[in-house]
């Protein structure tokens, strides 16, 4: 445990995927900090800010005001930087990585650092535990459109995603009824499903196919012909975007060094396979980054102030290694270790899966 009297100074990043919601956490965070008598730091672009002392930036009252609102993050993020495999591009073009994680060690200790507040996903979180072995304070902060950290019932950004795609999803109800098209629509959530099992199930549509069920394409063709059998002549499908058939691979759209694999075009995949069988007209549409945009909800804005506060609170306490998370309506710490050892997918037997199907939605088995 770390007295209260140590701490002086604190930093706070943002990793990986923007979130609608991050603005409000480092708003909490400098506010309760600056209550503290602590001055704060934003590192700039995640990690990759503590790779050079420039990449730190004094926070204040004045530079948070008026940001819990705004989507996006003030400090800039991104996926690619990640200090223990860190992409360097050689002379001739091409790129290695390379472990720089004593550099952040070391810089971190030259700027007078106390602790770190690591706002970020499985990626981020688990690159910040990796930093705590090498001895740097950290508290972690659950940030992920994707909802699939096991720790925690929710992460903030998820609500304001799922809301961005139903919202998608309504609007295309009517087109795909006047054209009386097949619409498949590509969310985000990567290997878990809960983006598309929310708007999917909010948006009423009539197929979700997600990560977590492999597809049968004839059973997706199934259920457009039991809808015309009933004079619904249109179908929607909604389409995570690490959904796969059974027996397949997840569609990808390349590698880059430095990153995970790239997915997308399951969806115009989906729609194609559809329209070859049925011959049916069908539409694809991928969402992609405006789930990342856009104002954060209110649950959003209210979870992302709440566990800002909390992040300080825990660095007061010295609970460092650890993450602040929502259980059953109360924000509290659980490990780092924890919280970053598994992803949380969607149970089979959810009860929004099982819900839909007692609606006739089809999961694609």
């Amino acid at each position: 445990m770390t007295e209260q009297s140590t701490i002086r100074r604190i930093a706070v990043s943002t990793g990986g995927g923007d979130a609608p919601g991050l603005n409000a956490v480092i708003r909490a965070v400098v506010l309760g900090a600056l209550k503290e008598g602590w001055e704060v730091f934003g590192v700039k672009n995640s990690y990759e800010g503590l790779l050079d002392l420039d990449g730190l930036m004094p926070l204040t009252r004045e530079s948070v005001k008026g940001i819990t609102h705004r989507g996006g993050t003030i400090l800039g993020t991104t996926n690619k930087g990640n200090p223990f495999d860190y992409p360097v591009k050689q002379e001739d073009g091409t790129v290695v990585t390379e472990d720089r994680s004593d550099l952040v060690v070391s810089n971190f200790k030259k700027a007078g650092l106390d602790a770190l507040v690591s706002i970020g996903g499985d990626g981020s979180l688990s690159i910040a535990n990796k930093f705590f072995k090498k001895g740097i304070p950290v508290i972690g902060v659950p940030k992920t459109i994707d909802n699939d950290l096991m720790a925690t019932d929710f992460t903030f950004g998820f609500d304001t995603a799922v809301s961005t795609a139903t919202d998608a999803i309504d609007k295309l109800h009517p087109t795909a009824e006047a054209h009386q098209r097949v619409m498949c629509v590509e969310l985000m959530g990567r290997y878990a499903g809960w983006i598309a099992l929310y708007a999917g199930f909010a948006g009423t549509a009539d197929v979700i196919l997600l990560p977590e069920i492999p597809f049968d394409i004839e059973k997706v063709c199934e259920k457009v012909r039991e809808r015309e059998a009933r004079g619904r002549m249109f179908t929607i499908v909604v389409v995570a975007e690490g959904a796969k058939p059974k027996g397949g691979e997840m569609a990808t759209k390349g590698k880059e060094v430095g990153r995970e694999v790239r997915l997308g075009g399951i969806a115009e995949q989906v729609a194609d396979a559809i329209g070859a069988r049925m011959n049916k007209e069908t539409r694809s549409l991928v969402l992609g980054h405006l789930q990342r945009g856009g104002n954060p909800s209110t649950f959003d804005r209210a979870l992302g102030l709440r566990f800002g506060g909390a992040a300080v609170r825990a660095v007061k306490a010295g609970e460092f290694g650890s993450m602040v998370a929502l259980r059953g309506g109360d924000v509290l710490t659980v490990s780092l270790e924890e919280a970053t050892k598994e992803m949380k997918a969607v149970p089979l037997d959810h009860d929004i899966v099982q819900t839909a199907r007692s609606f006739g939605v089809s999961f694609g088995d």
